[in-house]
């Protein structure tokens, strides 16, 4: 294969309809092919990246190596994909308009009348082409957020209309549309697809493909009604309805023959480069989701869960897909439930009885987050757990709070807390380092933060240690993203009491793990980091899997 092809990806109807779940199974199927493929994605908002959004209006905010704060989708394309991404793998409204502004203050374009088009979409191809020669990848998948039709991906559409006419033979062009599935008969209308495609036709571009994304199946009649009124061939009408896994979307699409599809109108052949395994190993994974031997039951106690009536799990995408990932390697079926850390909080008359409940679990984990609410709930969930010997699980403010609480009730440090909550608290065993509150007075709230993969040096014989089967010395590396470090005037303290710090910095000055000996508690261990971004579903996170195990009593 000589020359870089091209597949887009876009959604018709509403937001929502899994776009990223379809860009990352179709790169998975010409995985499977042989080819090196590689993914981006492209986020119409204005905001340079996805850091300082909250997870109830956006979803989980995903962390790559190099520290980039994204999409959540971009876990996706990992998971499926089994590579790592960086920053240029993902852009923005905001981050291409930074990008233009920049080159235009540096006189990169000679004085030209620098106008929103022909130089945004431009600066897109320019940015995809850079990650695809950076992943060497002979195929590029590129997800387009949000709806066609609306203003703000506009110019992302005309970026693929450009690239189109440059390259027709090397540019695919997938709709993910949406079916409504109402009436009285239950019948899958595809009028909304139709006025998709149409939406389409205004920006000048045409699709190749139609993933039609519906609550069932959908029928041979669906299929030739899209296909007539679409301009598509019947057989690029892909179904595409709810499962419970999305690791079966990528054998769903292999029955509908979609690699087929693709490579033929890509003009390219996998000569004779099936992976057999590589697909042998994806079907065994999904075969467990579907026959598992038992089932843990793990709690996620957490405060990004609600808005309004609904139950976001979005938020803790990752954690879920991890503790996932983990359970289908044992062969067992993960039952996850959210708990809403309020429901401890001291103020409520019914707390005590409402942790009781924790018993019921096999496993608790607290995950990250940031700000004071629901704070109280989650340090008595984590004293309930320590104190009644429920696997407990800390990530990145998880670990903090563990601390926070062994402070406060073994340590006997009274009110001990992190300074992120109370600035004036006696004991701040959780504090910003000096540099940090220098950067921090001038409100240069980003340059704080801690962002990406850092290397630990872990504690022979320490539960991590076997965790992660490493030689003495041996470092690893996990991603981060936080801004409050374990106050290093404490950390006698609390090895003294029994504690111990079985992850560290190479240099022995950030604390990265904190874990309980297997003698005092069967599984007590929380991370600084997010081990959670590195987990993959035939790859599972070494301290995912020792922890799912623990929960279930192995």
């Amino acid at each position: 294969m000589k020359r870089a092809k091209y597949i887009f990806v876009v959604g018709g109807v509403m937001s929502g309809v899994g776009k990223g779940i379809t860009s990352s199974s179709i790169g998975k199927l010409l995985q499977t092919r042989g080819f090196s493929v590689s993914a981006i994605k492209i986020d119409p908002y204005i905001n340079v990246d996805a850091g300082t959004m909250n997870p109830t209006e956006h979803g989980e905010v995903f962390v790559l190596e190099d520290g980039t704060e994204c999409d959540q989708d971009m876990g996706n394309y990992e998971r499926f994909l089994g590579r790592y991404l960086d920053g240029r793998n993902y852009m923005t409204t905001g981050s291409i308009y930074q990008s233009v502004i920049q080159k235009e203050r540096n006189l990169e374009y000679r004085g030209k009348c620098v106008s929103v088009v022909p130089h945004i979409p431009l600066e897109v191809i320019s940015k995809i082409d850079s990650a695809l020669k950076k992943d060497k990848a002979e195929i590029m998948i590129t997800e387009i957020g949000g709806t066609v039709g609306e203003y703000e991906n506009i110019l992302f559409l005309e970026a693929i209309r450009v690239l189109k006419h440059k390259k027709p033979n090397d540019v695919l062009l997938v709709l993910v549309s949406y079916l409504p599935y109402q009436g009285d008969g239950k019948e899958l209308k595809t009028k909304p697809t139709q006025h998709a495609v149409r939406d389409l036709h205004l920006a000048g571009l045409h699709p190749d493909i139609i993933i039609a994304r519906a609550k069932i199946p959908i029928d041979k009649k669906r299929k030739e009604k899209i296909a007539f009124n679409c301009g598509v061939d019947e057989t690029e009408v892909i179904s595409a309805p709810d499962i419970v896994s999305i690791y079966k979307v990528p054998l769903n699409f292999e029955k509908e023959n979609l690699t087929k599809i693709l490579l033929e109108k890509l003009r390219i052949k996998s000569n004779n480069r099936v992976s057999t395994k590589s697909f042998s190993e994806w079907q065994r994974l999904v075969r467990t989701v579907e026959n598992p031997r038992g089932s843990v039951k793990i709690g996620i106690v957490g405060k990004y869960f609600s808005t309004g009536d609904y139950v976001l799990s979005d938020s803790y995408i990752s954690v879920i897909e991890a503790i996932k990932h983990a359970a289908y390697a044992l062969k067992y079926e993960p039952k996850i439930e959210w708990i809403d850390s309020s429901e401890f909080e001291p103020k409520s008359k019914s707390y005590r009885r409402e942790l009781r409940k924790l018993s019921n679990y096999g496993g608790i984990i607290v995950p990250g987050g940031f700000g004071s609410r629901g704070v109280d709930g989650k340090l008595n969930a984590i004293r309930y757990c320590r104190e009644n010997k429920i696997p407990f699980f800390g990530l990145c403010y998880g670990m903090q709070l563990a601390l926070v609480e062994f402070a406060r009730n073994v340590c006997g440090l009274k009110n001990a807390h992190t300074t992120e909550i109370d600035k004036n608290t006696p004991y701040p065993v959780i504090d910003l380092l000096p540099g940090q509150r220098d950067i921090m007075a001038r409100s240069n709230y980003g340059a704080t933060m801690r962002l990406g993969a850092y290397p630990a040096v872990l504690k022979s014989k320490s539960i991590v240690h076997s965790a992660y089967h490493t030689s003495d010395g041996e470092f690893i590396s996990e991603r981060h993203r936080h801004r409050y470090e374990v106050n290093p005037d404490y950390i006698g303290k609390f090895e003294a009491d029994g504690l111990v710090f079985s992850g560290m910095s190479p240099d022995h000055k950030l604390m990265e793990i904190a874990e309980l000996p297997k003698s005092r508690h069967p599984f007590f261990v929380a991370t600084q980091f997010h081990p959670e971004f590195k987990s993959r579903p035939l790859d599972p996170h070494p301290l995912f899997l020792t922890f799912v195990k623990s929960a279930m009593k192995l």
